[in-house]
């Protein structure tokens, strides 16, 4: 134990000194925090995480924006505390499939300004000496890769902190035995040492993290699992060099392992074995590891085949005589159910905060901007995939967790298409309107836990209907038509004709009743929420810098009674964000599993409604952005007249106990019209993308703003809100760049097949430079999808400004290959049916 009393109060308790925790303290200090205590279990400067045995070396390329962004600004941090070395890398394909896979790694890292490109096996070797050449076929070589001292920059970190402020303590050999909560706040930390008042908490314990949430009533939905590493040496060869690294650090990536020099020792590293997923419980005390508690001994028949695979890979390295094992363990590290970190503030405890399943390449970076949140109120990176409120209602029970975690320690170094779906733990949450689905063969896409249809099988007859419309937007390529069917194509053209019923959604729907109910809507929203009950407002939910923390439509119930509609998705973060800042007064309760929805939309909606409901359904009685309560054949319900999809119709809600009546309701009336259910694949991307419809964590982060995004049809209300200084000066600049609609003028490929983009690929102008706006962001592709009903690819994107003209060519590029595009709108002005008669009619 320290020598040093624990306090008996601070502002701020991080829980854990490795990497990330030592990050956090490191840049809460650099804000202006003091009053900071660190504590953990361990001792220092190896508390005995897996900051001390996780292979520390950080290869840039990843097609995560979110990702690459935090570890170039790691690398940056590292670098500059003088622990970073740069040794260049290189992920080596085996496979045709992997090289393909390696040309869309490249377009990703145009796209978020990374450096990176394909070589062939000669010049691998020529960089790896001792590589055999033979079983590969070339290799992605990123130059800026390297190694770090995670637990030599940690120390340092800590000295900083003590440099920067003289109210920092930490309290290694420390165990946490309880979080104190009353009131939905969090009160204190109590230790074996005592206990200490705190304001705010954070859980930066890596493996231990979900323990410590628990003790808390709450959950950090992580799992320890082993990665499998293995030291070899002495090799003859590496003596030849100075310092720990010498050559290129090698990703076996089609084998799930990598090697690299480490000393004059070949570190051979793997994920290729089975999982092994550990219980928190297992992982032996500080006392009781002959290692350490993260280093058990290795598994040796989960890496007979890692052996093997490596053997094969550098024969004249691992078959020297002269080298043995020397170094061989099961390294414990963190994973999640969706392979993301888990950071932010934890929804139902005012004060307590998560930085959690983080590595070492990412820490510095996490770290960063984790504390510019806390102090702040948002970070510079926008964190939504990795916020730990994402598992709202689902996904956070240890079964949950090892299952996809099982599942997501496969794909570390896979092949993962963009919409590719867990195959695990499915069925959690379910409409009432499934069964029903389900007899229609529809093609189930999970999202925020929920099962939702992308597709019916069973509307496969409108591709042959609508074929000759189709014409030109089938998609050859396998990748391309990957987790995607030209029934959805068929589905959008004819809810464009007839009518068309969607269900369920998975909105997150959150009633918000209180004295003070219009103050706060209107504090936390950039649309006027002091309407007429009964109108709807669509409005954008900003931090402080004025970017986006949300998009969302609230509709007004009563007096002091609104309900807001937002993403699935997004819904735990958006609670969160709601109670954070909801005065005692108001009171924010969630109904996202009380009620469900169904929509319907097309030209016949109101003559299938109106035949069921006993109100007047006309466009007088029921205009266009309000909601009213209606009943439904036996079914009372609420609904709001809007569309997504740029259709006249309603969102009807209703309790889920009578989700199935409302189903069958609405179908036995539409059978006249032909009414067909459809699914999300119309609903969230070709009809959003023709109406231009913007999405959050796509076209929406915290680093763009409305002016930007082509949504100021607000103006400036009288009313204070969250962001309206920076809103109110967004309106005032020139834009850096605008949100346009782009469509791709030619799609044949080299080869002559047509392709598809799917997103986040690059803009380049005409001479191949990807374009940069003023803020210094790249432009790519923010989504994309077929447009049936304009015949046309759309592609969302910022453009720089003095780029952004309706008929200016561009290129996207994908695959390595470039496509001509044209701007065809800049702003939010439809593509389909520009005036929005449609819904209005």
């Amino acid at each position: 134990m320290s020598s040093t009393e624990l306090p008996s109060s601070a502002r701020t308790v991080v829980l854990g000194a490795g990497i990330v925790g030592n990050s956090l303290v490191y840049h809460l200090s650099r804000l202006g925090r003091d009053d900071i205590v660190q504590i953990d279990k361990g001792p220092l400067p190896d508390p005995g995480g897996s900051t001390g045995h996780a292979s520390n070396f950080l290869m840039p390329l990843e097609h995560s924006k979110e990702m690459a962004f935090l570890t170039d600004d790691s690398i940056a941090q590292y670098d500059e505390m003088g622990q970073f070395t740069l040794s260049e890398g290189i992920e080596v394909a085996r496979t045709e499939e992997r090289l393909k896979e390696m040309k869309r790694q490249l377009g990703s890292a145009r796209s978020w300004g990374q450096e990176g490109r394909i070589i062939g096996p000669e010049e691998v070797k020529e960089k790896v000496p001792f590589i055999n050449g033979e079983v590969i076929k070339g290799g992605l070589y990123q130059p800026n890769a390297g190694t770090c001292d995670p637990l030599r920059a940690g120390e340092i970190m800590r000295e900083r902190t003590e440099e920067n402020t003289d109210g920092y303590q930490i309290f290694p050999n420390t165990e946490v035995l309880d979080l104190h909560v009353e009131g939905g706040e969090i009160q204190a930390v109590e230790t074996d040492r005592g206990t200490i008042e705190a304001d705010e908490v954070v859980i930066a314990a890596g493996l231990w993290s979900n323990k410590l949430a628990k003790m808390a009533d709450k959950r950090i939905p992580l799992t320890p699992a082993v990665h499998q590493l293995i030291s070899v040496g002495p090799i003859d060869r590496f003596e030849e060099k100075e310092g720990e690294i010498g050559y290129p650090i090698v990703r076996d990536v089609d084998t799930q392992m990598y090697e690299r020099m480490h000393g004059n020792d070949l570190e051979v590293g793997s994920y290729q074995h089975r999982p092994i997923i550990y219980d928190i419980d297992e992982i032996l005390s500080i006392d009781e590891a002959p290692l350490s508690p993260t280093q058990p001994p290795l598994t040796e028949d989960a890496f007979d085949q890692s052996m093997q695979d490596a053997l094969e890979l550098m024969p004249e390295i691992l078959d020297d005589p002269g080298a043995g094992i020397r170094h061989e363990i099961d390294g414990l590290l963190s994973v999640t159910p969706d392979g993301m970190p888990t950071v932010g503030p934890m929804d139902g405890v005012d004060g307590l905060w998560a930085c959690s399943a983080i590595w070492i390449k990412e820490a510095p970076a996490f770290g960063k901007n984790v504390a510019q949140w806390m102090v702040r109120g948002y970070p510079d990176v926008d964190l939504h995939a990795s916020n730990v409120n994402r598992f709202h209602n689902y996904g956070t029970s240890d079964t949950f967790i090892k299952n996809r975690g099982a599942e997501g320690y496969k794909k570390i170094y896979g092949i993962v298409h963009p919409a590719e779906q867990w195959q695990t733990s499915r069925e959690v949450r379910t409409s009432p309107f499934y069964s029903r689905q389900q007899d229609l063969d529809a093609r189930f896409f999970e999202t925020g836990g929920w099962e939702r249809p992308r597709w019916y099988k069973s509307n496969e007859d409108l591709v042959r209907k609508y074929h000759d419309e189709l014409e030109g937007l089938f998609r050859a390529d396998e990748w391309d038509q990957r987790w995607w069917s030209p029934t959805i194509l068929g589905e959008h053209l004819h809810m464009r004709d007839h009518v068309a019923m969607v269900g369920d959604m998975g909105f997150g729907k959150f009633d918000v009743y209180g004295a003070d109910a219009v103050e706060f809507m209107e504090k936390m929203h950039v649309g006027r929420a002091d309407v007429d009950v009964g109108k709807t407002v669509y409005t954008p939910v900003l931090a402080e810098n004025g970017g986006f923390v949300s998009d969302l439509t609230f509709a007004r119930l009563g007096e002091n009674h609104y309900r807001i509609i937002t993403g699935g998705s997004v819904a735990g973060s958006d609670l969160q964000w709601y109670r954070s800042n909801a005065p005692d007064s108001v009171t924010v309760v969630d109904k996202s599993e009380a009620l469900c929805t169904l929509g319907v939309w097309g030209p016949d909606a109101r003559n299938v409604v109106d035949s069921v409901t006993e109100e007047d359904m006309s466009d007088e009685a029921f205009p266009p952005y309000t909601a009213q309560h209606i009943t439904i054949g036996e079914v009372d319900a609420w609904a709001m007249r809007l569309s997504y999809v740029g259709e006249l119709g309603w969102e009807i809600y209703v309790p889920a106990a009578q989700g199935g009546s409302l189903w069958d309701t609405i179908a036995e009336a539409g059978e006249e019209y032909d009414i067909r259910p459809v699914g999300m694949g119309v609903y969230g991307a070709t009809g959003r993308m023709e109406k231009g419809y913007r999405l959050f964590g796509h076209e929406l982060e915290v680093e763009y703003n409305p002016s930007e995004a082509g949504l100021t049809f607000h103006g400036t209300k009288d009313a204070d809100f969250i962001g309206k200084d920076a809103y109110v000066e967004a309106l005032e600049e020139d834009d850096a760049a605008k949100l346009c609609t782009l469509t791709v003028d030619d799609h044949t490929s080299s080869d002559g097949t047509r392709r598809f983009m799917l997103g986040e690929e690059p803009i380049l102008d005409q001479d191949g430079n990807v374009l940069i706006d003023d803020e210094g962001r790249r432009s790519y592709v923010t989504s994309a999808a077929t447009g049936p009903s304009v015949g046309k690819h759309i592609l969302l994107a910022y453009i720089p400004s003095e780029r952004a003209q309706e008929g200016n060519q561009l290129q996207v590029e994908y695959f390595d290959e470039t496509y001509p595009v044209t701007i065809e709108v800049v702003g939010s002005r439809p593509l389909f049916d520009p005036n929005n008669q449609r819904i209005r009619s």
